[in-house]
């Protein structure tokens, strides 16, 4: 450094001992504070007195922090926002530190309550499903395994063997949908007419679980095979030809009902007309509300009406 800005810039001296003065420890720590807080400010006085095209005693640009409003080379260069790819179609931003796990497969904000009981619902949901659609183990040998009923392979669905005691592979289940394919509850109910206490019957109508496509805490889907219920409904009605008759029979015995319900209906109607316009005419009929005899002579008087002014003459005796 130069004479000339060691003579222009004053120097901190050092720490001076405390000597034969009695200073307490606290006293001398808030000594060396002070002192450093104005040696700071000083230096600030300093930078703030200097412009970044004034150069120092080394005759360089002083240091300090380039804004980013600076026309400078050095000067930090914005980051531009990246754009969002189109072909990514829709989708949503999510705020991941605000989110909290419920343990129950998926994200919930912070904040919102968690229902127990719709959760525990939907975990017995699951455990249902989960039991039926555990697979059995398949033996090395090929003649220990279950064949298809229909064309022989060892293939097969397991899951409908497990809960139909059907065992078929699934290109057959395809290619025969009249007798592998699954009905639910309502169908067997209208088209068969089953009764809910046999189909909720495991035993005797077997059924496969699945999710409700509704909302996932409503009861499991109940989903039975058309072959089986056929051959129950056969057994129930005695044939095909007694089932359709039984149908017609309650189809007509419902529109019977549904007439009949109507024409109590029109019925009803037409006493309740029948008595508003009696009564209305009823009420407009007028009833005179006459004065006192008033005689006009030769025996003979007059009534008036207080309302419409009607006039009658009596005998007075």
């Amino acid at each position: 450094m130069s004479e000339a800005s060691s003579s222009r810039r004053p120097l901190t001296p050092p720490p001076q001992p405390a000597g034969n003065l009695d200073l307490t420890p606290e006293q001398v720590k808030r000594i060396e504070i002070n002192r450093l807080r104005a040696k700071a400010r000083q230096r600030q006085k300093e930078t703030e007195g200097l412009s970044s095209d004034v150069p120092n005693a080394n005759n360089k640009r002083p240091l300090g922090v380039t804004p980013s409003t600076s026309g400078s080379p050095t000067a930090p260069k914005s980051r531009n926002k990246l754009k969002r790819d189109s072909r990514l179609g829709k989708y949503f931003e999510y705020d991941l530190s605000k989110m909290v796990n419920s343990k129950g497969g998926f994200l919930v904000e912070d904040g919102k309550e968690v229902d127990e009981d719709l959760r525990a619902k939907e975990r017995e949901r699951e455990r249902q499903r989960a039991r039926q659609n555990l697979e059995p183990p398949i033996f090395l040998e090929a003649d220990k395994n279950p064949k298809c009923r229909e064309c022989g392979t060892v293939d097969i669905d397991h899951i409908f063997k497990k809960v139909f005691g059907c065992i078929i592979c699934n290109k057959c289940k395809n290619d025969h949908p009249e007798k592998y394919s699954l009905l639910t509850k309502t169908e067997c109910k209208e088209d068969y007419l089953l009764t809910d206490a046999e189909l909720r019957d495991q035993e005797l109508m077997p059924h496969l679980l699945k999710a409700n496509p509704h909302k996932s805490t409503f009861a499991n889907m109940m989903l039975f095979l058309r072959y089986q219920v056929e051959d129950f409904a056969w057994k129930k009605w005695g044939s095909p030809e007694a089932l359709d008759a039984e149908w017609e029979r309650r189809v007509a015995e419902k529109k019977k009902k549904k007439n009949k319900k109507f024409e109590e209906g029109l019925k009803e109607l037409r006493r309740r007309t029948r008595e508003t316009v009696w009564q209305r005419r009823k009420d407009e009929e007028h009833q005179h509300i006459f004065s006192e005899v008033e005689q006009t002579g030769n025996g003979v008087g007059k009534q008036v009406c207080h309302t419409c002014g009607f006039t009658i003459e009596v005998e007075v005796l």
